[in-house]
């Protein structure tokens, strides 16, 4: 029993000391301490400066050495064509329509027009059997003839002294009664007869010849097609940029790669309390007859646009509150030294990656996109890397580090892309300025914020359709009343 205790802590022992061997064997080597002066301005075998060099370039010229330039990245304050402008859907409508319906109850005897056809003005559509009022109509007229004879016959014998001024009181108030109730027979047998109200083009009826028809029933639809309104609604943030007379772009889904331009016509001065919207209108000119009532419809408003707008990247931009700021790049007061200045700018429209600057900054300045961070205070002095010109330079010397040293250098000249190259820009990382596009002109969508043109219309090419010779039906001022 007791040499089983023995073995026991021997085993023990033998798994504590094989573990603080292994502890000894495998402990991290004590780097050789520097002397303070040394260490302060040190740096790694890879470029890089240590703790030490690093707290002296924040200490920023104390006693622990000079202060070190702050690595950042700039980027130029460009411009670019933008145009500020929102999205929106809606649905077009007939500038006039009217179903007709007739006024009385009756028999359709004459449908005087096709469906699908041109009508005009006064042109009578549906007669409705009026025999009765026609009947009517004779028989006035007959009163009114027996009356006027009567009358005519009295003024004679009242200028002779035969009859009393009464008399021919009475006989003009009976005259009176005839021509009412020739009018009132000629009104009844008017209502029988449905003409059309404008210029249009007739639907499709519900009603044939010889259908009896109650006061009210629907019988045909007349559409102006010439000029149609198209409905849309904005948010109502932009109702200070909406105004009458704007040029809008107006899409079909039906009609693929064809804008129509509309001209804004009415506002609604109420803004809708349930989506908090604006309504508004726009006119087009729809004399080539490509557009229907009813068709939906995509309505690009444009508010504004500028040719030559400045624009930086929202990297570039530090929000603080409601006043925003960049940090500008100027030179310092020492020769080849540059500076960052914090400059306040106001801010415009917006496109992806990129933000207009109405103020604040020129063509030529250039801002800080990334490093911001780090500069603790205005005027700090900067070093500006360009991670781009590295990038290429690491990729030409990975091309020709298979082919020698004068293949590496020559790749390392020409900076042309690779697969390599490509496959790093889709990982993240940052590419030439040459490999990137240039944006066109922008817009924005009814939120408020912009696409360039270029993404809006990758797809397919859409055409502007251009004006007809001609005033425009939309320039004609708002329709006379009926």
């Amino acid at each position: 029993m007791a040499s089983k205790h023995r073995y026991i802590v021997l085993a023990v022992l033998g798994i504590a000391a094989a573990s603080g061997a292994a502890w000894w064997l495998q402990r991290p080597a004590q780097a050789p301490r520097a002397e303070p002066a040394a260490a302060a301005g040190a740096t790694s075998p890879a470029g890089g400066s240590n703790s030490g060099g690093a707290a002296g370039a924040s200490r920023g010229g104390q006693p622990g050495g000079p202060a070190r330039p702050v690595a950042v990245e700039t980027v130029p304050v460009r411009q670019m064509a933008l145009r500020d402008d929102a999205e929106a859907v809606g649905s077009l409508k007939s500038r006039q329509s009217v179903v007709l319906r007739p006024e009385v109850s009756g028999r359709i005897t004459q449908l005087n027009f096709r469906d699908g056809e041109r009508v005009r003005k006064g042109q009578l559509l549906v007669q409705f059997d009026d025999q009765l009022q026609r009947a009517q109509i004779q028989q006035s007229k007959a009163e009114m003839s027996i009356a006027q004879a009567n009358h005519k016959r009295n003024q004679e014998l009242v200028a002779q002294g035969f009859i009393s001024q009464r008399s021919v009181d009475e006989s003009a108030a009976n005259l009176e009664v005839a021509q009412a109730k020739l009018a009132l027979a000629q009104a009844t047998a008017a209502r029988l007869k449905i003409v059309a109200p404008f210029d249009g083009v007739a639907g499709i009826r519900g009603a044939n010849v010889g259908d009896y028809l109650k006061d009210g029933a629907d019988i045909v639809n007349v559409e102006d097609l010439d000029t149609l309104y198209v409905d849309f609604r904005l948010p109502e943030r932009l109702q200070a940029k909406v105004r009458r007379g704007q040029t809008a772009q107006v899409s079909f889904d039906a009609l693929p790669g064809v804008i129509y331009p509309a001209l804004v016509q009415a506002i609604n001065p109420q803004i809708d309390a349930d989506g908090r919207s604006i309504a508004v209108r726009g006119c087009i000119d729809n004399r080539r007859l490509q557009l229907r009532p009813g068709m939906f419809a995509r309505v690009t408003a444009v508010f504004a646009e500028r040719d030559a707008a400045l624009v930086i990247p929202e990297e570039a931009v530090v929000p603080d509150g409601v006043s925003p700021y960049v940090f500008r790049i100027v030179e310092g007061k020492e020769p080849g030294t540059r500076v960052a200045r914090r400059t306040p700018v106001t801010l415009g429209a917006r496109v992806p990656g990129l933000v207009e600057v109405v103020s604040g900054l020129a063509v030529g300045d250039t801002v800080v996109s990334a490093g911001q961070q780090r500069l603790q205070r205005d005027g700090t002095q900067v070093r500006v890397v360009d991670l781009a010109a590295n990038a290429g330079a690491a990729g030409a010397a990975q091309r020709g580090a298979g082919k020698g040293p004068a293949a590496a250098a020559s790749a390392a000249a020409s900076g042309a892309p690779t697969p390599a190259d490509r496959a790093s820009a889709e990982r993240g990382a940052p590419v030439a300025p040459a490999d990137v596009a240039a944006p066109g002109p922008a817009r924005a969508d009814a939120a408020g914020n912009s696409t360039p043109a270029g993404a809006r219309n990758a797809s397919k090419a859409a055409t502007l359709v251009a004006a007809l010779p001609g005033a425009s039906p939309c320039q004609s001022g708002p329709v006379a009343p009926r």
